[in-house]
């Protein structure tokens, strides 16, 4: 078996990717959506007027808000505002729901929340509290607005897979978090973000998807099977730290993370874009009709997903 087999298997079986597997078990049981866009995307999106408005909301593991109290505060709304932009949006405004033993647990919480609401400029408009709880866990939604999407379902065979991604950051150890927010200067990290809606609106990408607890590959493999195409993905071209190992940037969650699917005559002036605020940008692949998701590396291919055969998160 060859080494780039064995890294497949290895990914197919991380947490990462189970977790994500699990969401076709709940997609199944859900009615159909008369929504403009399906499910199965980084939010609800719903048209009003010239646009839409956004809605999404991420809870965060028991084990995290336990064990890093503040940072699981700045996730849950830094992560759901990576969801709005990854919508071609901008945010407006997020709740929370926070359960805890007793105030002094939450105090970390809340003010990891604040200090994420102070980055992104979104404001903390309410939500619900209980610190008379058994256990800690964290939810977090949000609300924002796009004037023209970016979704998952709109991936085109013949389109350049594109990966956008901060490497100016470090691991929150021992977790995947690549976290490129906290200590950047005061107003780069909404800045940063705003690429996004400005790509949508200029008509350089309609496909994007923020990379996720299913690190680069497998919000790839989202992206490509709610757009009902494969792909081929170099791994040797994805953007990484030098000193960060092939098989531990696979399942990592950037701060700042996502995945395009970018028409061929837009790919320089995409890349253009990320590059003008530092952050790293390269084609990593090609999009086809074949629904199967291959990786190669160096002269070695292997089969990620045949998503004719096995869905991923059963997008419809």
């Amino acid at each position: 078996m060859s080494a780039l087999v064995e890294l497949v298997e290895r990914l197919r079986e991380s947490r990462g990717f189970l977790h994500k597997r699990d969401i076709s078990q709940v997609l199944s049981r859900l009615p159909q959506s008369a929504q403009s866009v399906a499910i199965g995307d980084d939010c609800a999106a719903i048209p009003d007027g010239d646009g839409y408005m956004l809605f999404a909301i991420e809870g965060l593991v028991s084990d995290f808000v336990r064990t890093m109290p503040w940072f699981a505060g700045y996730s849950g709304v830094m992560v759901n505002v990576s969801d709005i932009y990854a919508m071609g949006g901008r945010p407006i405004a997020v709740v929370d729901a926070l359960w805890s033993g007793n105030a002094h647990d939450a105090r970390d919480v809340l003010a990891g929340m604040a200090a994420a609401s102070a980055a992104y400029g979104v404001p903390i408009v309410g939500g619900h509290s209980n610190v008379r709880s058994d256990g800690a866990q964290l939810a977090v939604a949000i609300v924002g607005r796009a004037r023209m999407l970016l979704t998952s379902f709109d991936a085109r065979p013949g389109d350049a897979l594109v990966m956008a991604v901060d490497l100016r950051g470090k691991f929150e150890e021992p977790y995947p978090f690549w976290n490129a927010s906290v200590d950047a200067p005061e107003g780069r990290a909404r800045a940063d973000f705003e690429l996004l809606p400005a790509l949508a609106e200029d008509g350089l990408c309609d496909a994007a998807k923020d990379i996720s607890m299913a690190g680069a590959l497998g919000t790839a493999l989202m992206l490509l099977e709610c757009s009902d195409v494969g792909a081929r993905i170099d791994l040797d071209a994805l953007p990484r730290p030098a000193d960060v190992d092939i098989e531990r940037w696979l399942t990592a969650f950037p701060s700042f993370g996502f995945v395009l699917s970018v028409r061929r005559q837009h790919i320089d002036e995409v890349c253009a874009r990320f590059a003008s605020r530092s952050l790293a940008c390269a084609v990593i692949g090609e999009v086809n009709a074949s629904r199967e998701v291959v990786i190669e590396r160096g002269s070695e291919r292997a089969l990620l997903w045949n998503l004719r055969d096995e869905p991923f998160i059963g997008a419809r």
